[in-house]
């Protein structure tokens, strides 16, 4: 599955504010909802704190990748956000997150968020990836950084 297929501009967010990891999971549910349906964030919010209790979702280096799979899902969905200023995330190396990528998955999805998760995890561990994510100055610019092919 390509990027291109989980990510769309209008859930791509740049310098956004959120003081906690709750808060900013409570926006990026709210986003990934498609209308106005409390009851569907909700659940999406939930499962984002139950994975979380799990385990972190932190690479380091200031990124997270914060997953869950739902039964109420029906497609593969993700959002790309910056945080205006990192926040703490009880990620493995003890650093503040700015950079996270979400994502939702059918329940039944398991090869498929595996798979995603690896390429996600590739294109975040490259370093000129994530600085050029870094250098964005607005949602569009964000999300074309996004798209390019990673170079090694």
């Amino acid at each position: 599955m390509q990027l291109s297929e989980i990510l769309t501009p209008e859930r791509t967010f740049h310098a956004a504010s959120g003081n906690s990891k709750k808060r900013v999971f409570e926006f990026l549910a709210n986003q990934l909802v498609s209308g106005n349906n409390p009851a569907h964030m909700q659940l999406i919010l939930d499962a984002f704190m139950a994975r979380a209790r799990l385990g972190s979702t932190g690479l380091g280096q200031g990124i997270a990748i914060p997953h869950c799979r739902l039964d109420s899902c029906t497609a593969c969905t993700g959002a790309l956000l910056t945080l205006s200023k990192p926040i703490e995330f009880d990620a493995p190396d003890n650093q503040p997150v700015d950079l996270w990528f979400v994502l939702v998955v059918p329940s039944e999805a398991n090869d498929q968020h595996l798979q995603i998760l690896a390429e996600l995890a590739q294109r975040f561990s490259n370093e000129k990836f994530c600085q050029q994510l870094r250098s964005a100055d607005s949602a569009s610019t964000l999300y074309s950084a996004a798209m390019a092919t990673v170079e090694s």
